[in-house]
């Protein structure tokens, strides 16, 4: 007979674990189903789980999904109507968090509390985020601003291994991305009375002025108060190289550690007045002081949404000790998972959410049933272990690297930061703002203890093989690693446990199928308005190319071009081919040969690099396993235009060919044409210039005759490419054009006798429902 579901039934692991499944199989959707759908899935799931005990389950993750489909939905439909993209839009609203200043502008968020699109009011709330390109006044947290705007929806790069910023985007509540437009109207309309993030900012000029610039003060605002904008790219590399990126990241460590302070300040006070136990009951007043220091800190941090998470988890589990719910450390585990998905159950998007319970969880696996005590330092090496082993295929999954020395430099840099550095550092930077003699030393005693660390992180990060890339992992690639970790991590006794690595093996081989001799694969990376390819044959792979790198610093070189190639499981680059130095084409290049020391560059320009290069000719031919390679331009004496004398790329296997022109324009498109005679039947064209009308002239078309044309162009892009025009002859010569602005990366295969083939377009083949 069965029982009906109690209210004390959803606390406990079997229900987390429902809960999560729910929401995590929305996120394997291609587009959410109407709310009206939502709904019935709800009510069906409330159904189950109220009059059936042993099909409650499925009523949780019924009702999980549906929750999670009506957040997702509300979420999307805040971003900014198609219709307005590219207007003038006049927003009145508050900035939040902390402004950049930066050498080309300053980027802040903003919520927006009223706009009006020509005079009429519109609806759109929400955070932007924009930037201030020209004369942006200082900006402080908390202030109001009206302004006129440009927007547009998120809207980010697809490749592979690549940064999934629409995702982001609603993870973050983001509706939009811009820029302010020169305006008189543009004016502070005041400031909140109380602001955390004005305080925030405080700190920070306090940490820099008092210990000066360099990594010391870097860190520490990054560290202690969560503006991790103070750091340079130097710095990241380093902390992703020893593995210590979640000790920056604002997260449960940090919240977890003033919780502790909390209650070891209660026991003190206890200590010395017994008497007040009598009064008041222990546990409820350390609960409370620990949870009053949590939100205490994490105030101070920022309240950023993974800081936000963690405080819901430690609250929960305070909570639910306090109301001795949790009757064991699992089923507190459990009640935090509840509560997250409660509150926001698009938290599932996000690699914290994963590393932090799943780490967690792993930890109560393996250590949380000993019987004996152990030293804390045998503790520390088994919990570094345990982590590194069992976060392993979610470090790869998300961000296909993983540090083989993280475990060495965590035994140091955790309790080093913990119980000293960071505590140190916030009392410091506090007692600067009101107690500058006193707070001062403190401050440099912190800043020369973070010092001596970071002197021994970064000789640690030069190590070889330090941090490892891997390829993009299949999702059962993944799936038989975590059962490698469980396999490993199993109780001592367990026979043949060591038999767990074969499980990870599979991390090592790239998804996509070998090519074999005369065969050739192309990528048309998406760097926005820019341009780079990657192309391979069995043994060997070039770039040509490498996208733009901006006065921010924002480098698509790296943040695009490098990942993609380790995502591809490309390990060694034969040459770099950089088309002219125009700097959507030439500013990732220091980036990919940073990545890739020693490899021979050659470039149209290379006297407009900033590496070293040699100059490209017309004749200079070599063969990689049966394919062909030649450079068909520029000849000398040199052209006069920048853009003419790029060195245009012929690869060639039989009736297949791709031609690789940069941006060329019409005026040596004639002399291209000729020196590529005769062209192969199955012609694939790189369209020149972005699709300007300058290039892609009819003549270089008909002596081509293109079976397929890519575009590599920015969305909404303010030069218009591709141009009309130009798009109108080419579908008059039946040539297919595919544009990156609307695919994301194209990858093609081409064989000697084979049609060349679109094997994946990143935006339409991988599509969730996040993703226009």
């Amino acid at each position: 007979m069965n029982r009906r579901f109690l209210p004390a039934d959803i606390f406990n692991i079997g229900s987390a674990l429902a809960l999560l499944a729910g929401a995590l199989a929305v996120q394997l959707l291609t587009v959410l189903p109407p709310r009206w759908i939502d709904a019935l899935v709800a009510v069906l799931g409330v159904a189950l789980i109220v009059g059936f005990r042993r099909t409650c389950w499925i009523g949780f993750v019924l009702l999980a999904a549906a929750w999670t489909m009506l957040r997702a939905d509300f979420a999307l439909s805040q971003r900014l109507p198609h219709t307005l993209e590219g207007e003038d839009i006049a927003v009145t609203g508050v900035i939040r968090g902390l402004p950049r200043a930066q050498d080309d502008g300053t980027r802040f968020e903003l919520d927006v509390q009223t706009a009006n699109h020509d005079g009429v009011p519109i609806t759109l709330h929400g955070r932007v985020r924009l930037s201030w390109y020209k004369d942006a006044p200082p900006l402080q947290p908390c202030s109001h601003w009206r302004l006129l705007v440009r927007l547009k929806r998120p809207r980010g790069t697809i490749d592979p291994g690549g940064f999934d910023f629409e995702r982001y985007a609603l993870e973050q509540g983001i509706v939009a991305t811009g820029y302010v437009r020169e305006d008189a109207g543009n004016r502070a309309t005041g400031a909140d009375a109380i602001c955390v993030d004005r305080l925030r900012a405080r700190i920070g000029d306090a940490i820099s002025t008092t210990l000066g610039p360099g990594p010391s003060a870097d860190l520490l605002r990054a560290l202690a108060f969560g503006d991790q904008h103070a750091m340079d790219e130097h710095e990241w590399a380093v902390a992703r190289a020893t593995g210590i990126p979640h000790l920056i990241a604002i997260s449960g460590l940090h919240i977890a550690l003033f919780a502790g302070f909390g209650v070891l300040l209660v026991r003190l006070l206890w200590k010395l007045a017994p008497r007040l136990t009598l009064r008041w009951p222990a546990p409820l007043i350390e609960a409370v002081a620990s949870l009053v220091f949590a939100i205490a800190y994490a105030t101070i941090a920022g309240l950023g949404l993974p800081t936000r998470r963690a405080l819901v988890m430690i609250a929960a589990l305070l909570i639910a000790n306090l109301a001795r719910r949790a009757r064991a450390p699992a089923q507190g585990l459990a009640l935090a998972v509840i509560a997250l998905l409660t509150w926001d159950p698009l938290c599932v998007l996000s690699a914290g959410f994963w590393l932090s319970f799943v780490g967690v969880a792993w930890l109560m696996f393996c250590l949380g049933g000993a019987t004996q005590r152990r030293r804390w330092g045998h503790e520390l090496v088994t919990a570094q272990g345990v982590a590194s082993i069992g976060l392993l295929p979610l470090g790869i999954w998300f961000f296909g690297q993983s540090s083989l020395i993280g475990p060495l430099a965590n035994l140091i840099a955790v309790p080093w930061i913990c119980f000293l550095v960071l505590p140190l550092t916030v009392i410091a930077a506090l007692l600067v703002l009101v107690a500058p003699p006193i707070g001062a030393p403190l401050l440099h005693i912190a800043g020369w203890a973070m010092q001596v660390l970071w002197m021994l992180l970064e000789k640690i990060a030069a190590w070889p093989g330090a941090l490892w890339y891997f390829p993009e992992p299949s999702l059962w690639a993944m799936t038989l690693a975590m059962c490698g970790a469980f396999w490993l991590l199993l109780p001592r006794g367990v026979p043949a446990r060591a038999l767990g690595i074969l499980l990870f093996l599979p991390l090592l081989w790239p998804v996509r199928t070998p090519l074999a001799d005369g065969e050739f694969e192309a990528f048309m990376l998406d760097v926005g308005q820019g341009l780079s390819f990657v192309v391979r044959t069995r043994d060997h792979a070039l770039v040509y190319d490498a996208g733009a790198r901006f006065p921010s610093g924002f480098d698509l070189g790296e943040a695009t071009v490098v990942p993609a190639l380790h995502a591809l499981g490309i390990e060694h680059l034969d040459r770099m081919i950089i088309s002219h130095g125009d700097n959507d084409h030439a500013g990732g290049a220091a980036a990919v040969l940073a990545a890739y020391p020693s490899i021979p560059v050659e470039s149209g320009e290379p006297g407009r690099l900033t590496i070293p290069a040699t100059q490209c000719l017309a004749g200079e031919s070599w063969n990689w396993n049966g394919v062909t390679f030649r450079i068909a331009h520029p000849v000398l004496p040199l052209a006069a235009r920048d853009n003419d004398r790029c060195c245009v790329l012929d690869v060639r296997s039989g009736n297949s060919e791709l031609v690789l022109p940069g941006d060329i324009t019409a005026a040596v498109e004639g002399e291209v044409a000729a020196a590529l005679e005769p062209v192969a039947a199955n012609l694939v064209l790189q369209v020149p210039h972005h699709g300007s009308k300058t290039s892609s002239s009819q003549n270089f078309l008909d002596a081509l005759t293109p079976a397929l044309a890519l575009v590599s162009a920015g969305y909404r892009n303010h030069f218009g490419h591709p141009n009309p025009g130009v798009v109108e002859r080419y579908r008059e010569q039946d040539t297919e054009l595919v544009n990156s602005a609307q695919s994301g990366f194209v990858d093609i295969r081409f064989g000697a006798d084979a049609l060349p083939r679109i094997i994946e377009r990143g935006r339409i083949d991988r599509h969730p429902y996040w993703r226009e």
